[in-house]
This record gives structure tokens, sequence and C-alpha cells, in this order.
């Protein structure tokens, strides 16, 4: 076996191993996750897999190809928080062994382990492959159609050094066809974002045509085949409300606060610094001069990865939905810069400069801090009540949540690893210091998963979710009143709808119904219900209130 392949399985078996430790350990957090997940159990519940539903009615705000991998993944191994978050799982494997044999490929066996190491090892990008959200595949394959598109521009213009031994029509094939698949994850921002790197490239070029206007409609032409496997199959059954509907939600995302997610302009640029820790650190480096790459194929390769996190950043710090995952994308880019800086820095073309050590220790003590801190704040959560406003807030710290204090030991084992880096930094073992820093945050980050994500869960969510999960054998209608949630759909198992009045509030509420009814609210949104005469509250836990209608 060979070096690639002895290292590709290494990466797949090690990041496949912490990828999917603990993985079903906590509930699936409102909205997106439990929206993805109970998308796939309805798929599996109608045996209907052309057309996406939520609540048993269509939903038009994502196409179906997540939900595919998830549905699958649910059939061999049971609805629940595992299967709907293996798919992620399986995508951070294929994702390090994939740019480890790019930055091999194009570099250098030492820069490929760099790059992997750098996105395995921070925060954001880690995280990100143990969550049920859409965005790790859809990024995914959005990089391979651009990786694609620029072996298509290497062969086709006569770059040298590296072999590419397909003609470049099969690379510009792979290229629509990765973009495709990007459309079928999450829509027509795939090829929104693909084009907006080729435009700047072509900009960057000075208007010189690198592709052609038939080369770029075959790139096109092969995106939209891919996408017709199933945007044609719903226009021809069910004619174009999809697409119509589609299109009017991605316009409100753009141009409103979406489901009150707003944020200032800086927005994703303090989401990539703190969440890409401890990577976006040497990433900042990669912004200012150094020295040249050693072919045109690794100056060009910058280049692209450059033009791609500018051309994320810009379009969603405009859009006006900010949302932490929307500039996912940039992780493939920052991690890349990341890793030219430390191979510079091993190969001593670069020094850690002061500024680097600062950043370093200024991120990573807030986290530091925070999980070193938190867990002794939280053991007298009564006494900090009075810093919420908020009824439903003030409420959520009644959970029975029991913290012991070893959930500090993540925050300590941080500073180790930093300590440790440091150390080995400044005898040039970086050998050493590379794993003991990236290492290190893995094994923070999963101590912090174990420690904190279900205590955090338990304030935030677990009332609720305890009361859905005690009805789902009962067959019943559930609904939750002045906050959304998918909670209830997925956790109380929900059944396929045989009344469609059960969809309408006030027939709930006042008409004649074949089955108990259950109300959830927030202890501050009870004023309307307490008026209600045939409403019974029969409990109420850690900010949540629980009705029944009484006939």
């Amino acid at each position: 076996m060979g070096q690639k392949s002895k290292y590709s399985l290494l990466i797949a078996g090690i990041s496949g191993l912490f990828f999917t430790l603990f993985l079903g350990g906590v509930h699936l957090f409102d909205w997106d996750e439990i929206n993805f997940a109970e998308i796939s159990r309805e798929m599996l519940l109608t045996r209907d897999y052309t057309r996406v539903y939520i609540n048993f009615q269509p939903f038009w705000e994502k196409p179906p190809l997540f939900f595919w991998f998830q549905a699958l993944a649910m059939a061999g191994m049971g609805v629940g928080e595992f299967a709907a978050r293996f798919p992620n799982a399986v995508c951070g494997a294929v994702t390090l062994v994939v740019i480890y044999r790019i930055g091999r490929q194009f570099f250098s066996h030492r820069f490929g382990l760099l790059w992997a190491g750098a996105y395995f090892g921070s925060v954001l990008p880690f995280l990100y492959f143990k969550s049920g959200i859409i965005d790790p595949w859809f990024n995914l394959f959005i990089f391979l159609g651009l990786y694609h598109f620029l072996l298509f521009h290497w062969k086709k213009n006569g770059y040298e050094g590296i072999p590419l031994r397909k003609s470049y029509w099969t690379y510009l094939f792979w290229a629509g066809f990765f973009t495709g698949m990007g459309i079928l994850t999450k829509g027509q921002v795939a090829y929104l974002i693909v084009c907006l790197t080729l435009g700047v490239y072509w900009i960057h070029q000075r208007f010189r045509f690198y592709v052609n206007i038939p080369q770029f409609l075959f790139f096109t032409l092969a995106a939209t085949l891919v996408t017709l496997i199933w945007y044609g199959t719903e226009t021809l059954k069910n004619g174009t409300w999809f697409i119509e509907a589609f299109n009017r939600y991605q316009y409100r995302l753009f141009s409103t606060h979406d489901a009150g997610h707003k944020g200032f302009p800086g927005y994703h640029f303090a989401v990539l610094l703190v969440g890409c820790f401890p990577a976006s650190i040497f990433a900042i480096r990669a912004f200012f001069a150094q020295p040249a790459e050693e072919t045109d194929q690794q100056n060009d390769f910058r280049r692209w990865m450059k033009f791609l996190f500018w051309v994320v950043l810009i379009l969603f710090s405009i859009v006006q939905s900010k949302i932490v995952h929307y500039s996912s994308m940039c992780y493939f880019p920052l991690t890349f810069l990341a890793a030219l800086v430390m191979d510079k820095i091993t190969g001593n073309k670069l020094a850690l400069s002061r500024w680097m050590k600062l950043g370093l220790w200024m991120i990573g003590g807030v986290y530091m801090a925070a999980t070193i801190i938190l867990p002794f704040a939280a053991r007298n959560a009564e006494r900090w009540k009075f810093l919420i406003k908020d009824p439903f807030g003030k409420a959520n710290l009644d959970a029975a949540v029991r913290w012991t204090g070893w959930e500090a030991g993540a925050g300590f084992l941080l500073l180790a690893a930093v300590l440790v880096f440091f150390r080995y930094a400044r005898k040039n073992n970086w050998r050493t210091a590379w794993p003991a820093l990236f290492g290190g945050t893995v094994v923070f980050i999963m101590l912090t998963l174990a420690g904190f994500i279900g205590r955090i869960e338990g304030y935030s969510q677990r009332a609720a979710i305890e009361f859905f999960t005690a009805k789902a054998d009962e067959d019943c209608y559930i609904i939750t009143k002045g906050y959304k949630s998918y909670a209830h759909l997925f956790y109380a198992r929900k059944r396929p709808v045989s009344d469609p009045r059960s969809y309408d509030e006030n027939w709930l509420f006042t008409g004649k119904t074949d089955k108990p009814v259950y109300v959830v609210t927030k202890i501050n949104k009870t004023a309307e219900l307490e008026k209600m005469p045939g409403l019974k509250e029969i409990g109420r836990k850690n900010g949540f209130v629980f009705y029944q209608r009484i006939d």
C-alpha cells in the first residue's frame, strides 16, 4: 500500500471515530436539526421520496438530496439522533481525505496533513460534522465543483507540472456534476457561489476568457442534467410551484431578517475568527505578503481559494439573514490558507509572529475562560436570574441540571494544549507542536460536547422534548403556540394526517375533534391560552407550560 492510500485510510479511520463518538448523546436541536430529521422521517412514513414534506405538507425551502441520505441512515439504524447526524459524520471523513489528497497532489504530503489537521482541529468545522444540518455536504459538493473546474482550466490553458491525464471536457463535466449535486442539496446558491468565484477570477485575468461560452454552457448543462433528476421530475408531476416558491423563499432570505436571524454587518467575520480557532489565526497571515509558491499551479490554487473565501464572506454579509452556518463554505479556503502559513512556518520561511501568539491566547482564552467558569457559575444558577429579563429565560434556569465541576477540565486541557504547542514551537519541533495544538483542540471539543451540550440542552428545550416523547405512543394532536418548533412533530412521532382539519388551529381549540389535543407554549406566552375555557393546564416545567383540551 502506497503512502497516499495508507494515510487516506488513517485519516478516514481517525476522523470517522471522532465524528461518530457521542453522535446520538443529546437530543436534536430546534430548528434546523429537528426540521431536517423530521422531513426524513416523514419520507420513510409516506414512502414518497420525490417530494419534501414537513408536518405532512409540501415543504419548498430545500431540495431532497440530504434528506435521502438521512432517510437511508434512518432506514438502517432506526429513527433517532444518531441516524440523523450520521450522514455528516461520513461527510467529515470524506472531506478530510479529499483535502489531504488534493493538498498532497498540489503541494506535498506534509501540506496535505496540515490542511486536513487544520480542518479537523478547528472548532466549528469539527462541530458541523457532528450535526444534522445540510451544510457539510453542500459545501463539499461546491468545493469539488470548483476543484474540477480548476483542473479543466489548467488542462485547457496548458499549465505544466501536475499530470492531468483526462481530457479537459471530462474535468469540466465533473465540475458541472458536483455543482449540480450542490444544487440538489440546498439549492441554486451552489451555482451562484461557483459562478461568482469564476467571475472574480475572470476579472483578475483582466477579462481574458479562460473558459469560452460553449464550454461554460457545457458546464451549466452538466449541472442542470444532474438537477433534473429531481427538479425535472417534480416539475413534470406537480408543475412549477416548487421552483416558484423556492425562489421566493431565497429572495426573502437575501432581503429580510428571516425568522428573526438578524446580525451586524461584520457578523460572519466574527464567526469565522472565533469559530474557526485555531486555524483562523494562521489564515490571517496568508492575506499579507509572503513567499510565492514553487509552481504556477500552487500560486493559482492559492488565488482561487482566496477568491472563494471573499466571495462567500461578502455574499453572506450582504444577505440580511445572519445564521452561523451561512459562511461555513469559508472553512475550506480558510483552513487551506492556514495550512499554507503553517507549512511555511514549518519550513522556516515564515516566523510564528508575536501577534499570532497573542491571537492564540486571546481567542483560546475565551474558550478556556468560558469552559472553566461556566460549570461553577451554573452550580448556583439561581443567583444569576437577576441578569435575565426574559421570563422564559429565567424559568429555564430552574432545570434540575447537575454540574460537578469536572466539566471545567475541558478548559484546562485546552490551556495545556496551547502551552505544549508553544513549548515545542520554541524548539522548532513542529512535528509535535501542530498535533499538540490541533489535536488538543479536538479533545477539547469532544470534552465540551460530553460535558456541556447535554446540560445546556437541559435548560433550553429538554422539558418540552420529554413531554413530546411521552406522547409518542398516544394517538393525539400536539401543537405549539406562541413559538415555532418542529420538536413536537419528531419526538411525538406524528402520524400521517388523516383529517385535514387538524391543520386548522381554531378547529383544534373549539371543533369536535376525534383525538386528545395538547398545546405547549412558553411561560411568557400563556395569556391567550389562559382565557380559553376549553383548555386546562396539566403542568409546567423550566419555562414550558402544557395544556390539554377538556371537552
